[in-house]
């Protein structure tokens, strides 16, 4: 699923070619109804249509289009993608949805597995009720991590995952950021010192910038706009490296499961 490099890649695409411009309709494709998340696809035309796209944005993974009145939100699951021409390999039987201006202008939504969601909302009132601090705003300091981490008793990484606590953290960048900062994935959050809290707070922060400016990582389905992928997946350090060398003490890095997810630790760096 992509993360919030990848999210905030898919902005910076989308974003320059679709502020301004004013909506005529939204379609769902292939008589796919359950794209449109919160509203029939009448209801949802009649709330869009001829509204302007004052700004995009992201918060946590979902791509947030701020309308002259309304939102509307695209999650893109595992394997959404947002596209404004389809080459030889978009198949139509994969597209969910479409979202046509009045200019012609229209992008479409690509989603083999078909669990990306598009949403209306008046406010984003019931988003932000779901979602945690966005852990590259000025909020998300040490002490609010320090602070966070204490009062709650939860495994590390499950607990990093939980979007109510951070929002856009995921899989890949939770594995690296707590290598980086020498704690395992399996450490109660409340027994982490304020050191220490510290040098994963700086790792999560310098990882999502660092992704952000190599657009992202792909493993499998990340791409956005025509077919680019993500550069970040060479400076991953443990996800994906398991019978690989630790790049910090050459221990073989293994592969365990973590709250249900495959987690890639070294042994030896990252003692509970």
């Amino acid at each position: 699923m992509p993360e919030l490099p990848e999210v905030e890649t898919v902005v910076r695409f989308i974003k320059p070619k679709t502020v301004g411009k004013q909506i005529d309709s939204v379609h769902p494709q292939n008589n796919y109804s359950k794209v449109l998340a919160t509203h029939s696809a009448k209801k949802f035309n009649e709330l869009v249509h001829r509204k302007s796209i004052d700004d995009i944005f992201r918060r946590g993974k979902y791509i947030v289009l701020k309308l002259s009145v309304g939102y509307l939100l695209i999650h893109l699951r595992m394997t959404g993608r947002l596209l404004f021409k389809l080459g030889e390999e978009d198949k139509p039987r994969h597209l969910t949805a479409k979202i046509c201006c009045m200019d012609n202008t229209i992008l479409y939504f690509k989603d083999y597995r078909k669990f990306g969601r598009i949403y209306y909302y008046d406010n984003l009132d019931y988003i932000n009720s779901k979602l945690g601090i966005e852990p590259l705003s000025n909020d998300f300091s040490e002490s609010w991590l320090h602070k966070n981490l204490s009062k709650i008793k939860r495994q590390l990484k499950p607990l990093l995952l939980d979007q109510k606590f951070i929002a856009g953290l995921g899989n890949i960048y939770v594995d690296e950021a707590l290598w980086f900062a020498k704690l395992h994935p399996q450490q109660l959050s409340n027994t982490v010192s304020q050191k220490k809290s510290a040098v994963l707070h700086n790792a999560i922060i310098n990882l999502l910038q660092t992704a952000i400016e190599n657009q992202g990582t792909t493993i499998i389905n990340f791409y956005f706009g025509e077919g680019k992928a993500g550069n970040f997946r060479e400076q991953l350090q443990v996800f994906g490296k398991q019978n690989q060398d630790c790049p910090r003490c050459c221990t073989i890095i293994e592969k365990i499961r973590v709250a249900q997810r495959g987690t890639h630790i070294c042994p030896k760096c990252q003692k509970i």
